[in-house]
């Protein structure tokens, strides 16, 4: 049930709840992904960044991404996070994407701005929602680095989204790409006042490690996309340490990956859990 960005996100956006997305790079992470959604009836973002389609090909992304949300029976958006280059973007969309992310939140406000025209330029007529970043969130993911946060300040994204009518916009407010250090720190008021001046979706990258709880304040105060990552590598990683330590000499990569799958399965659905999109589908489709 592959579907555009724009009808998944405005049916959250008016109905109070978000959109989990989650990034993959290959078929066991992809399974996992579909097949927990699947099972808490939720709607999804599958989404691939720059790295990944730098690992294993867009051509390649764009066959198992299109032909999972195809197959599902349940809404699936495939989105581009975090496309920093015009062409990535322009590849996507050729490619079947139906969201795309122009990243140049580390330019300045009127690069970012003329980046994000370009995109929409594009992106509009086809029916491809766009999604722009104002503000830095630090951390890393993938090969983006920030190790400064800024967070977004309300007239500039009101301003930024007003001169480029993107679709989606993605806040600093103090979440973090890759692993966490130290105390997880939103600023909740920073997200309610910026919902309430924007008529457009909010999105928070960097959720992984966040408290549950805290990912659903962050809903209830108006966000519309949560970014999930970092922790289904860290739940695969672990099933396959645990399993090669307990089955020393197995060399099967289809026994291997089975309890990496299952595990990332369990952080899908308890992220749809806290985004609040249980049992949303049916509303959808």
């Amino acid at each position: 049930m592959l579907i555009s960005g724009k009808e998944i996100m405005q049916h959250a956006y008016e109905n109070g709840y978000a959109i989990p997305a989650f990034n993959f790079a290959n078929m066991e992470n992809l399974q996992a992904i579909i097949q927990g959604a699947e099972e808490m009836n939720s709607p999804v973002i599958i989404q691939t960044s720059q790295g990944a389609i730098d690992y294993a090909g867009a051509e390649y992304l764009a066959d198992i991404g299109l032909g999972a949300a195809h197959r599902a029976n349940i809404p699936v958006v495939l989105h581009l996070d975090h496309g920093q280059k015009y062409e990535y973007c322009l590849k996507a969309i050729r490619l079947g994407w139906t969201s795309v992310m122009i990243d140049a939140s580390q330019d300045t406000f009127s690069e970012n701005v003329s980046k994000v025209k370009e995109i929409v330029k594009v992106a509009r007529p086809l029916d491809i929602y766009v999604e722009a970043e104002i503000g830095i969130i630090g951390g890393k993911e993938d090969d983006l680095v920030s190790d400064k946060e800024i967070y977004t300040e309300v007239k500039d994204a009101v301003n930024f989204q007003r001169e480029t009518m993107c679709d989606s916009l993605a806040i600093a407010v103090g979440t973090a790409h890759g692993v966490y250090k130290g105390e997880v720190k939103i600023d909740f008021t920073r997200i309610k006042e910026i919902r309430a001046l924007l008529p457009v979706p909010l999105v928070l990258h960097g959720s992984s490690g966040v408290p549950l709880d805290m990912v659903t304040k962050a809903v209830h105060s108006g966000i519309t996309k949560v970014n999930f990552d970092t922790e289904l590598k860290l739940a695969n990683l672990d099933a396959l340490q645990r399993f090669l330590k307990e089955n020393p000499g197995v060399y099967d990569i289809r026994k291997m990956f089975k309890p990496c799958r299952l595990a990332m399965k369990e952080v899908v659905k308890a992220k749809i859990a806290a985004c609040m999109s249980t049992d949303k589908s049916w509303i959808i489709s």
